[in-house]
């Protein structure tokens, strides 16, 4: 390889290193704040439990997944532009959860609507089990226990249930129904991590010198 090459290379990454930083900066210095992200994430997730209702279900998933990255963007964005704030903090997880609920509960209405029972008893406990595996980290983590261990993390649901949204039937894409399997998945996923969390921190505790007594 030539010397030209060579500088030809250190050269590009340079000048994107510079964009991104440019990019970066441009953005801090707007208006935009944590909180209008976490706003247009609830935006995204209400159309997509409308798009439920109406069994367009491709559309549902695209919103979905829209709405679930604009969750994403807002901590890393308040963490990156220094603009967040206790209550930002506390609204981002607030919004997190009904955003989900919101949309499971859409779903579960297509399912009673169509006689699906079960599907949409499933939903419940999807529901359910999304806010136990949040609510285990929080209590956990106020008792000073860290507590990310389990499969069901929340961008695992969000894939799941996308996944299931986009190739629901009826969705467009070749004759799938992986709506009511998506919702199975994350209802056992579910149970499974919060058992995971409530023994994590039964084991953390009990490390302490006043841990928690035997079962």
């Amino acid at each position: 390889m030539d010397s030209s090459a060579r500088t030809r290379v250190p050269s590009g990454r340079r000048n994107g290193q510079e964009l991104r930083a440019y990019a970066r900066e441009r953005l801090i210095e707007s208006r935009l704040t944590p909180n209008a992200i976490s706003i247009a994430g609830l935006v995204g997730n209400l159309i997509a439990a409308f798009l439920v209702t109406q069994r367009l279900f491709f559309l549902a998933g695209v919103a979905f997944v829209l709405g679930s990255v604009m969750d994403t963007l807002d901590g890393r964005y308040s963490r990156m532009s220094g603009k967040g704030t206790l209550f930002g903090a506390f609204l981002d997880s607030t919004l997190d959860r009904i955003e989900e609920g919101i949309v499971l509960a859409a779903v579960a209405g297509y399912f009673a609507a169509t006689g699906h029972d079960f599907a949409a008893a499933m939903c419940v406990v999807a529901v359910l089990g999304s806010l136990m595996v949040s609510y285990t980290r929080a209590r956990a983590e106020a008792l000073g226990v860290e507590c990310k261990v389990g499969l069901a993390t929340r961008p695992v649901r969000v894939v799941i249930l996308s996944i299931g949204l986009v190739f629901a039937k009826g969705a467009g894409l070749g004759d799938f129904e992986l709506l009511a399997p998506a919702v199975y998945v994350i209802a056992a996923l579910t149970i499974v991590t919060t058992i995971q969390r409530v023994w994590h921190v039964r084991v953390q505790l009990s490390k302490e010198p006043n841990g928690p007594p035997e079962l």
